[in-house]
């Protein structure tokens, strides 16, 4: 059976994100046990953003055998060397993406169903580049995070019935 041109890019990633995982685990001279790169592969082969919570149950239903605690351990950890980023949206939990291969990008967010959606736009890499020379300011990263309501009709319908004012 052949992988098509998506899973050979797939695996291709996964395989040099493994190798920067494992050189930074032995810089640290960390344990480079299965469970974490099972942890690895997980986040690596899904899309779009997660909590732990969902990453745990995602691995005991593949019967992976971890703990809510190896989960957290080992996303601080892939954080840490930047193969996932760990984003707040105002929330009580955490949200984390795998980072490896994306590039730069933004985030809106929903605030009646919590959808997350993604966009790009040159304009905010050159804002970022204008003001980093004006104030003399080397920017290593940004996180710009717009909040509103998404189109779904539930969210402007309740959007709508929030701002109604009773007399």
């Amino acid at each position: 059976m052949q992988l098509t041109d998506k899973e050979k890019v797939d695996k291709e990633k996964y395989e040099t994100v493994k190798k920067i995982f494992t050189a930074y685990l032995e810089k640290q001279e960390l344990r480079k046990t299965p469970e974490r790169f099972a942890i690895l592969e997980e986040i690596y082969t899904r899309g779009g953003h997660f909590d732990v919570e969902s990453l745990y149950i995602s691995m005991k239903n593949k019967n992976y055998r971890v703990s809510r605690a190896t989960v957290y351990n080992t996303l601080d950890l892939l954080v840490a060397c930047d193969l996932v980023t760990k984003h707040l949206f105002g929330e009580n939990m955490a949200r984390y993406e795998k980072s490896y291969g994306y590039k730069q990008h933004d985030h809106l967010i929903c605030s009646e169903c919590s959808k997350i959606m993604e966009f790009c736009d040159p304009r905010v890499q050159h804002i970022q580049n204008m003001v980093g020379e004006l104030l003399k300011f080397k920017i290593s990263h940004h996180s710009l995070v717009l909040y509103g309501t998404c189109d779904d009709q539930n969210c402007t319908e309740k959007q709508q019935k929030n701002h109604l004012v009773s007399i």
